[in-house]
């Protein structure tokens, strides 16, 4: 039988952005709050989402500007990406703002508890032998990424985020599955590093959530780049050719790249 701990007003399973934010409002309201989480406080948005792409970008942006300092009166040049430097970097930045909100959620009072949590009653989550008991409980769970029908990601030439994040390498070449912010982060990023990319994008224009004035805006920017994209376009397969992979699309379309990343 479980051990019951003590009650709190609220317990809180998912220590991602939505379940911190609550816990840190509620303890500021007076609340007694347990944070639930199975992995590390900050979820994806964090670790690995809004967070390390934007690191990404910053490096991108540096290497942009190394390329671009001539026509500044500065005399630098670019020789190519460290890519375990880079991840370096990408990495202190998650642990730096990771440690700082570690210490936030304790400064507040918040319990953290790390373990896997199950909801076994409206008002309890059990966490191993544990059963954490409260007022109220708050899911904040998160989601996970859908793939594609018969779409096979293999974490080598059809990757998801979390593979790219990781990725030893610079791409020669890549088809980016999907127009959306992930999409375009690492579109441009890759870019930036020196690969060939294309966008794959089912709707009329990259970013879909957006107005339009912002998606053409984004577009005449990434044709300047020469980041390029279909849009409209519906994706039917990919499968390997050689040492990388074939993209078809509705119509008999193929993009020939080395990886794929589904987002």
């Amino acid at each position: 039988m479980a051990d019951s701990s003590s009650h709190y007003d609220i317990v809180i399973l998912g220590g991602g952005s939505g379940g911190y934010a609550c816990a840190l409002r509620a303890a500021e309201l007076g609340k007694k709050v347990a944070l639930i989480e199975k992995d590390k406080v900050g979820g994806t948005c964090l670790h690995r989402g809004c967070i390390p792409t934007k690191a990404l970008l910053h490096a991108a942006e540096i290497a942009d500007q190394s390329r671009e300092a001539a026509g500044f009166g500065v005399r630098a040049s670019f020789d190519g990406i460290d890519v375990p430097a880079v991840h370096k970097y990408k990495d202190s930045v998650v642990d730096r703002l990771w440690k700082g909100l570690q210490g936030t959620i304790s400064s507040r009072g918040v319990e953290t508890v790390i373990g896997d949590g199950r909801l076994v009653s409206p008002t309890a989550v059990q966490v191993g032998d544990t059963v954490y008991e409260g007022s109220h409980v708050v899911l904040a769970t998160g989601s996970e990424p859908r793939s594609l029908p018969g779409l096979a990601i293999d974490g080598e030439r059809v990757i998801t985020s979390d593979e790219a994040l990781r990725l030893d390498r610079v791409p020669r070449s890549a088809v980016v599955l999907g127009g959306g912010v992930i999409g375009v982060e690492f579109a441009s990023v890759w870019r930036s590093f020196g690969a060939e990319v294309t966008i794959v994008e089912m709707l009329p224009h990259l970013l879909p959530p957006e107005d339009e004035a912002s998606q053409r805006l984004l577009e005449r920017a990434f044709r300047r780049r020469g980041i390029g994209f279909q849009t409209g376009a519906r994706f039917e397969g990919v499968k390997e050719a050689g040492d990388g992979v074939s993209v078809s699309l509705e119509g008999g379309k193929t993009i020939e790249a080395e990886l794929m990343l589904s987002r």
